[in-house]
């Protein structure tokens, strides 16, 4: 029985799903289909999975695209096959099962239920909550700034971040701002919290004019907030290589330093799936030094 319009049964390995939908036009502004973004997913797996893997997973869910209804969404999606793995986490209301992506499978798997954009914890399922494994940095920056006053804060951060022994890397987070990622040893959600909101707080006193650590509207103009708070084990941050459900199809980026002392203008950094697929192919996963415990530091 041939397939019906916009749909298609594929085999990924070693598992049968039929992907539908894959004419509908998710980002209007440029035209990508919900096949185009299935076809990034595929192709970026084997770089993406890893920082994925182990990790339970929350989505931002938009089956029709930008022009329907998003919502995040922590519990697993309506239709989401049995074999993809779940993980039964604690939450302030109770414990609830989530998503683990531990294969391209499971990544297309999601992706054909909407679920286009994925955030990840800093901390694996298997060690637990209080056994984080990264510090992140997430660079917003208010009205009135920009992606390029991120970076010039960034660089700062890192030579902070290196002065205590830790070595950060740089992710353009696919919406506005920057995420500074560095390698741990496990360390539990309040103390990584800790160090990392002293640590916004020093650019504060450093730059009062330029740098914020409240979320208050009226205090982040023209200054860009340091969110130390993902690094608390109930928050996520939207995983590397993930699309952004923005105006333009946009990715969470992994970015060299060299990159960031460059950055002049926002569309410097501004990478859609095709160039990120580039990228990976000319230089590699930018982000693989997080995988694994070489180079892990303590936290001071």
């Amino acid at each position: 029985m041939p397939a019906a319009p916009g749909r298609q049964t594929v085999e990924v390995e070693g598992r049968r799903l039929s992907l539908s939908h894959l004419e509908r036009v998710l980002y209007p502004a440029t035209g990508h289909t919900k096949a185009q973004v299935l076809r990034y997913y595929a192709e970026i797996a084997p770089v993406m999975v890893p920082h994925l893997s182990g990790r339970p997973a929350s989505f931002v869910r938009a089956p029709e695209g930008l022009t329907g209804q998003s919502w995040v969404a922590k519990t697993p999606p309506p239709g989401a096959p049995d074999w993809v793995p779940r993980a039964t986490v604690e939450h302030s209301q109770g414990t609830a099962e989530q998503i683990v992506i531990d294969s391209t499978a499971a990544l297309i798997a999601m992706a054909n239920l909407g679920a286009y954009e994925i955030h990840v914890p800093q901390w694996k399922a298997k060690t637990g909550r209080d056994r984080h494994d990264r510090l992140v940095l997430d660079l917003d920056p208010g009205p009135g700034t920009d992606l390029v006053v991120c970076c010039r804060i960034g660089q700062r951060l890192r030579q902070l971040l290196e002065d205590d022994g830790l070595t950060a890397f740089a992710v353009v987070s696919g919406a506005k701002g920057l995420h500074l990622y560095s390698p741990i040893l496990p360390a539990s959600g309040r103390t990584v919290s800790g160090y990392a909101k002293a640590l916004a707080g020093r650019m504060m006193g450093e730059h009062p004019g330029l740098v914020v650590v409240s979320m208050t509207k009226l205090e982040r103009r023209e200054k860009v907030l340091i969110d130390w708070s993902q690094n608390a084990s109930a928050k996520t941050t939207a995983a590397p290589y993930t699309m952004r459900l923005r105006e333009l199809p946009l990715v969470a980026a992994p970015v060299t330093w060299d990159e960031v002392a460059a950055c002049r203008d926002p569309s410097d950094l501004a990478f859609t799936p095709e160039q990120v697929l580039q990228r990976v192919e000319e230089q590699g996963d930018l982000f693989a030094p997080l995988l694994g415990d070489a180079g892990r530091a303590a936290l001071p």
